[in-house]
């Protein structure tokens, strides 16, 4: 048997020394800070040419909250590799980063609206840098709320270890009485070559070999031989009959690694949803903000168109100079509102650029290109919405934050078993298996060796010694039973309460989830219908306000209206037609909120996760 064994020690070990695989760190791959290719063909001309379907794909390349999740399942699986080892795990993070809001579109109360009556001035923003829309945020899926669990039993070591020793002493000590040694001063030369090999197992079992060796002189006349070379190969063995007992238990951090490493799989999905929902958002609000912008641009040349036709009245006599003067005070508020707007635009630009791109406005020729977007806001289908228990049915299977935090509670399962064992008294059976062998030179200086020589067998080198351990001439054996056993045992009590209560708050964290997920299916289902009334409003009040617009130009160029109330109708012409383009953006950000809250944002966008995962996008 120790044959065998020394045999297996050596083919186990041989390999990793000859590479030294063991001792060099695993390759991990740098940070690429530069934009994907795609980015490039999209600009042309100074300006960046967008649909929607090219900005999540631009984000999905190149968005650093999208890559610092793609370093998550590395990071899992060095955790995995740990535990395979008998390390504790160190855990994962579950934070998903949120792009910026944005500046919302017209209708957003960060922005105010235009003048809506005549001798009014045009509206000022009065928060001119509004770091909440330019801010990222985080959104955590963990439901431990920063709670840990008990370490449980010591896992043993999986990896083998190997231990050598080579050493050489020489020792001279004064004797007090010669008449143990025959000799008022001892000296003594050692030289040892020791080797061992260590490794635990599933059920808690540790064993170890060793080999030691050592070649020894005396000058002591009461020694038999000198020099003399004694060796022993060894065989220990503890196994835990009650704590630290069973394979699952001792298993139980690689079973937890392999659960973090499907969450970090539902955290880089999640995070690739909240980052199409964002583009999502930030592009409708900058096709409405753009539309607007062409709206305030129709109203200057409104209030300019107006401006001229009184000036030529005033001119002829038929008009009192007071109108034109409130025309031109009408170009002014108009050219207020326009500037606002482009600047809103503008804004809205900034953010949506750096989320596609990786340095965001870093590069000189992204900061300086006019983001064009190619898709219009599509305006509110007649699509049936499917019943609300249906859609929560849905969020609920496809979800990653609601999976996640299943397999949280999982884990937190697993926890609780270690922190139970550590309950169990400490029972081990120990077991030890030794061969022995002692050979050497008659000590020319020994008194006793001349009266009774030793056996033949004795006499000899290491080779000798060696033999007597093969043949087992001198056996040792031994078994037995160790207990430890606590007399209160309050910290494992402690400890098993304390994590019993924490899973208890899992199980309400994880029930607090649910319930926000069927508030937000519910809730975005509220908002599209709210949205698709609103826009079909929108659609009749623009309708109505132009038809308006248009009498009244008729009666003013008849002479039967006044400037007063052509002003008043083209700024309500203008606002509804604002008001139009924010309701058709609401609708579309209502339904990309719909498709987030089922889990369906990535199949109605045609996003591949495994594309997203790689960086490069097909389509």
């Amino acid at each position: 048997m120790v044959p065998k064994l020394i045999g297996i020690l050596a083919l186990a070990v041989a390999p990793a020394f000859a590479q030294f695989a063991p001792y060099r760190a695993k390759p991990v791959p740098l940070v690429d800070f530069k934009n994907s290719s795609r980015i490039d063909g999209l600009l042309r001309g100074g300006n960046l040419y967008l649909s929607l379907a090219d900005a999540i794909a631009l984000a999905l390349e190149n968005n650093l909250d999208v890559e610092l999740q793609r370093l998550g399942p590395g990071i899992a699986d060095s955790d995995l590799l740990r535990a395979q080892g008998g390390g504790a795990i160190r855990g994962i993070a579950l934070t998903v980063g949120l792009p910026p809001s944005g500046l919302g579109g017209p209708s957003s109360p960060l922005l105010n609206t235009g003048p809506q009556t005549v001798g009014t001035s045009g509206s000022v923003p009065t928060n001119l840098s509004n770091l909440g829309a330019l801010t990222a945020g985080q959104s955590n899926l963990s439901i431990n709320g920063g709670a840990s669990f008990a370490n449980g039993p010591a896992i043993p070591s999986f990896d083998p270890t190997v231990t050598a020793q080579l050493n050489w002493q020489h020792q001279s000590t004064p004797q007090s009485s010669s008449f143990v040694t025959g000799t008022s001063s001892l000296v003594a030369g050692m030289t040892t070559r020791n080797a061992a090999i260590s490794e635990g197992f599933g059920p808690g079992t540790q064993v170890s070999l060793s080999f030691l060796n050592s070649s020894q002189t005396t000058n002591s006349v009461r020694a038999t031989f000198s020099p003399y070379s004694s060796s022993s190969l060894g065989f220990n063995l503890t196994q835990p009959l009650l704590r630290g007992f069973g394979t699952n238990l001792n298993r139980r951090y690689i079973r937890i690694a392999r659960i973090d490493r499907k969450v970090t799989d539902l955290v880089f999905r999640q995070q690739v949803i909240e980052t199409v929902t964002a583009v999502i958002r930030l592009y409708y609000d900058l096709v409405a903000l753009m539309e607007d912008v062409r709206v305030r641009e129709q109203a200057v040349a409104l209030a300019e168109k107006l401006s001229q036709d009184n000036q030529r009245q005033v001119e002829a006599g038929t008009l009192a100079p007071i109108e034109l003067v409130r025309a031109r005070a009408q170009i002014a508020a108009s050219r207020q509102d326009l500037a606002n707007s482009r600047g809103f635009a503008r804004e809205q630009e900034l953010v949506l650029k750096t989320v596609i791109a990786r340095r965001g406005t870093a590069d000189p020729a992204i900061r300086a290109a006019h983001v064009i977007p190619t898709d219009p806001i599509p305006a509110p289908g007649d699509a049936e919405v499917r019943p609300v228990q249906d859609l929560i049915s849905e969020a609920f299977q496809n979800r990653p934050d609601l999976q996640a935090a299943a397999l949280q509670i999982t884990t937190a399962q697993i926890s609780l078993e270690g922190s139970r064992n550590q309950l169990r008294p400490e029972l081990d059976f120990v077991a030890v298996l030794q061969n022995n062998g002692l050979a050497g030179q008659i000590n020319p200086l020994s008194t006793t060796a001349l009266l009774a020589p030793p056996s033949a067998d004795f006499l000899g080198g290491f080779g000798a010694a060696l033999a007597q351990v093969l043949r087992r001439n001198f056996p040792t054996y031994g078994a037995g039973l160790q207990l430890t056993l606590p007399l209160r045992n309050r910290v494992a009590q402690a400890d098993v309460a304390r994590d019993e209560l924490q899973y208890r708050q899992f199980q309400i964290r994880r029930q607090q989830l649910e319930n926000q997920v069927r508030l937000e299916v519910e809730d975005a289902l509220i908002s599209i219908e709210r949205s698709r009334a609103a826009y079909e409003a929108a659609v009749q009040t623009r309708t109505l306000q132009e038809q308006s617009l248009e009498a009244e130009q008729k009666r003013y160029g008849v002479g039967l209206s006044t400037t007063f109330l052509v002003i008043q109708y083209q700024n309500l012409v203008a606002q509804a037609r604002s008001t139009e383009a924010a309701a058709r953006g609401a609708y579309a950000k209502a339904r990309a909120a719909l498709d987030r809250a089922i889990g369906a944002t990535l199949v109605a966008h045609d996003v591949s996760i495994d594309q997203a995962y790689q960086g490069r996008l097909a389509h």
